[in-house]
């Protein structure tokens, strides 16, 4: 994606911008542009104890009840499938192939976790929701940062990872982790339970996306914070591969979290091969005022 233009306006410390009551927001949506990486504004309070147990499993959305803060979004009942099958690949072999392919140092967010997990702000305590864990590039990292007191959520639909994320649950001792079985078109996570979702190289795999994504809004905590890292996609910039296997670029992709709910909070740090992006679930006050 084409950069935008730049802002005129002096950009006051990024930390302090974006931990004012949606300053940051404002400047970045008054100027239009791609604005630089900067540290995601502080979520909503944590939970005192974290949820235990594994295996997790919330309602359908169309049998929940609406949470505190603005109202859900409209739940796209008979959305199609934007990629059938998308997922079918990760069904087949080894899951050792898989390993090796998602946490090489040949793949841009393996090399580059220390920069994204920096980007996401974590903290003690913290419930994290790791949608389309996979192998568990990040699951254990931030099980780490969230400390014994956090909870993370280690959410894919395919069950070789899945076995695999209980694998290495029960190896590293992980009692902060709990591990997710979702299906297409819901994370399956509690209900205003989340206070940071990460989908890391994972949004180009949503066959149902709106779907999927009004899910992890019902997941987070009003003032919760989604992060998405996904391909660049340019037709003029992009290797074939990538357009072919990535449906959307990065501003149908801005416009399709924006449609669900979320507000755009700004980008991350800058990588060569995806994006960064951070959206807001907003609260009462925020949504009424958007």
């Amino acid at each position: 994606m084409e950069p935008g233009r730049r802002c005129s306006v002096d950009r006051p410390d990024p930390r302090s911008v974006l931990r004012g009551p949606w300053a940051g927001l404002c400047v970045l949506l008054a100027c239009a542009s791609t604005p630089p990486a900067t540290e995601i504004p502080p979520p909503a309070p944590v939970a005192t104890s974290a949820p235990a147990g594994d295996e997790a499993a919330a309602p359908r959305p169309s049998a929940r009840r609406a949470p505190q803060g603005p109202p859900p979004p409209v739940f796209p009942a008979n959305e199609a499938s934007v990629r059938p099958g998308v997922n079918d690949a990760y069904r087949k072999g080894p899951v050792d192939r898989f390993v090796a392919r998602f946490e090489g140092p040949d793949r841009e967010v393996a090399a580059h976790k220390s920069d994204i997990l920096a980007f996401l702000d974590l903290r003690p305590k913290m419930v994290v929701a790791d949608v389309g864990a996979g192998t568990g590039l990040y699951t254990f990292d931030l099980a780490e940062a969230v400390g014994p007191d956090g909870r993370v959520y280690a959410v894919d639909v395919t069950p070789s990872f899945l076995d695999h994320l209980r694998t290495q649950k029960a190896q590293r001792d992980a009692s902060n982790v709990t591990v997710v079985a979702a299906d297409p078109k819901d994370a399956h996570l509690p209900e205003a339970s989340v206070d940071l979702a990460l989908l890391c190289d994972v949004y180009h795999h949503l066959e149902y996306p709106r779907t999927y994504l009004a899910s992890v809004y019902w997941a987070l905590r009003p003032g919760g914070t989604l992060v998405i890292v996904d391909f660049r996609r340019d037709p003029k910039t992009s290797p074939e591969w990538v357009l072919s296997h990535v449906r959307a670029g990065q501003d149908d992709v801005r416009a399709e979290v924006e449609s669900v709910g979320f507000l755009y909070v700004g980008e991350g740090p800058p990588l060569s091969q995806n994006y960064v992006m951070a959206f807001r679930k907003p609260t009462g006050e925020s949504a009424a005022s958007h």
